[in-house]
């Protein structure tokens, strides 16, 4: 567990190491910082997300590069191709294996949340 990621807010860890594969709870814009949602915009809650996952394959000793899957779940899929947009910067090749599902809601009524899978 890293301080530098948001705390469970439920019975669940930010990650679970096995067998040298890393499966990454879902992540939602929470500053680790001051505990408050960042939703100034889709783009900003996107990018506090995957900063929220950067600090969770960190402590790891992992990177973007790792990921396999990805799990992204929006409130609305309007917000797709800006989501993707910033999804997109986070790595240089080899996008990993991903779904993209639009939900009725989400936790703390946020527009985005993200899991991973990385392996090392």
């Amino acid at each position: 567990m890293t301080s530098n990621a948001p705390a469970p807010i439920g019975p669940y860890s930010q990650a679970v190491l096995a067998n040298g594969t890393l499966y990454c709870s879902g992540q939602i814009a929470i500053n680790p910082a001051t505990g408050e949602l960042v939703q100034e915009s889709i783009q900003a809650e996107t990018k506090q997300v995957m900063a929220n996952i950067q600090a969770v394959l960190m402590e790891a000793n992992m990177d973007f590069g790792h990921i396999v899957k990805s799990s992204i779940f929006l409130s609305d899929m309007a917000l797709f191709t800006e989501v993707n947009e910033v999804y997109a910067t986070y790595f240089s090749s080899d996008f990993p294996a991903r779904e993209t599902v639009a939900v009725k809601t989400l936790p703390k009524s946020v527009n985005v949340e993200i899991s991973v899978i990385a392996v090392k």
